[in-house]
């Protein structure tokens, strides 16, 4: 039996976090394997040019929320494959490239340019576009409670 692969976009944002654990979980559940993609344009990242980082500078940034992300979910997955990788190029393109045979693409619904926010970002729009396979956009969870109705007993998490 052929396991899945799942590529997943990571740039270290709620939403991609969500995202990455959403689609280990899955693969939890569904005996897959997940590629954890950071890819990161040094000429148009924002914080890149905050904070005055060089193109080794802004690689090593990009392994470095990568690897912090891959490991958190993997305490709780271990038994999920997880390979991870983070190239230079734009994000979108990346993405569509690596996810060319994979079964799935899973993304946040926003990243981190404040500059674009939308319902979608630009680059889970890019993907969905562009992408051969299915597109899973996960939605970030709002960062307060959800109450249930006006007179709501109990408030939940998300």
């Amino acid at each position: 039996m052929r396991k899945h692969r799942w590529v997943v976009g990571v740039d270290g944002s709620t939403g991609s976090l969500c995202a990455l654990r959403w689609a280990v979980h899955e693969a939890h559940l569904h005996g897959g394997t997940v590629h954890a993609l950071m890819a990161y344009d040094w000429a148009g990242t924002e914080a890149a040019l905050l904070a005055g980082l060089g193109p080794e500078g802004e690689r090593r940034r990009a392994e470095e929320i990568l690897e912090a992300a891959v490991t958190e979910v993997r305490r709780e997955y271990a038994d999920v494959p997880i390979s991870a990788e983070a190239l230079l190029g734009k994000p979108a393109l990346k993405l569509v490239e690596a996810a060319t045979e994979a079964d799935l693409l899973v993304v946040g619904s926003r990243g981190h340019s404040h500059l674009r926010q939308a319902v979608l970002g630009s680059v889970s729009e890019a993907c969905i576009r562009h992408a051969r396979c299915p597109v899973v956009v996960v939605p970030t969870p709002p960062p307060w409670p959800v109450s249930a109705g006006h007179n709501a007993r109990a408030t939940v998490a998300s």
